[in-house]
């Protein structure tokens, strides 16, 4: 069960405090307060809900790389190489539907996300929360499903242990972009290659990319895939048989 009137108090918080670093996200902010009513009156255990089950949808393609085929509550995992990948995180949870958020992201627009397949009403995001970016996380955390953070490039240990915790006590999903102590599963592309020119003319039109994930207890033993992000339409695809 969720603590749905927590969530209320930390939407409400959330929203004061995202107000003042300057919030990107296609509706108001009020939309952050509507997250409890959508848990209350969402059938439980529903298979299309992302609120009601101990693990967030990731794309089918990618589902491999995971002991349980899914993002378990709770966890915190980082992801390097590509951009593409954590937008296709983002799409999967949002679609379900579920929440999601991105802290700290400036090159990476709501266009960017958009086209990847992210639904924008769900999707919260911080563009330049600056010295807050700590506190903002740890306060979508309260109230959103998966948030994913960008942050700075030197991170004190404490803040990596409190919005770990702060992912498990609320059952939240962290992703981190780039290194993180005690993350459990850590994603990494380690080679990719484009697809769709011809002998010197054509687009670039799909992309093979091939990606790791090796972590912590039941994902200590590393699993490897290979997708196409993007494939044919934009819809993110295996490429051939993982690998283990």
């Amino acid at each position: 069960m969720f603590d749905t009137q927590g969530m209320l108090q930390a939407a409400a918080l959330s929203s004061d405090l995202l107000e003042q670093v300057g919030v990107t996200t296609l509706t108001t902010l009020t939309t952050l307060t509507t997250l409890t009513t959508l848990t209350t009156v969402t059938t439980p255990n529903s298979p299309d809900d992302a609120g009601s089950s101990t693990l967030l949808p990731v794309p089918a393609a990618l589902a491999g790389l995971f002991p349980e085929g899914g993002l378990r509550r709770g966890w915190t995992i980082t992801a390097r190489g590509s951009s593409s990948l954590i937008l296709a995180l983002l799409a999967a949870v949002s679609k379900r539907p579920g929440w999601c958020a991105e802290v700290g992201s400036p090159l990476l627009g709501s266009a960017a996300a958009a086209e990847a397949g992210v639904a924008l009403d769900r999707f919260v995001r911080v563009a330049e929360p600056g010295e807050q970016w700590a506190t903002v996380t740890a306060s979508l955390l309260e109230a959103i499903d998966l948030v994913v953070v960008h942050p700075p490039a030197r991170v004190g240990v404490g803040d990596m242990r409190r919005l770990t915790a702060r992912a498990r006590e609320r059952s939240a999903v962290l992703l981190v972009v780039g290194d993180w102590e005690g993350a459990m599963v850590n994603l990494s592309v380690t080679a990719q290659q484009w697809h769709g020119l011809g002998a010197g003319h054509g687009y670039l039109q799909t992309r093979e990319v091939q990606v790791q994930a090796i972590g912590r207890g039941a994902a200590a033993r590393p699993r490897t895939t290979s997708v196409w992000l993007p494939g044919v339409g934009g819809v993110v695809s295996p490429a051939r048989e993982s690998a283990a």
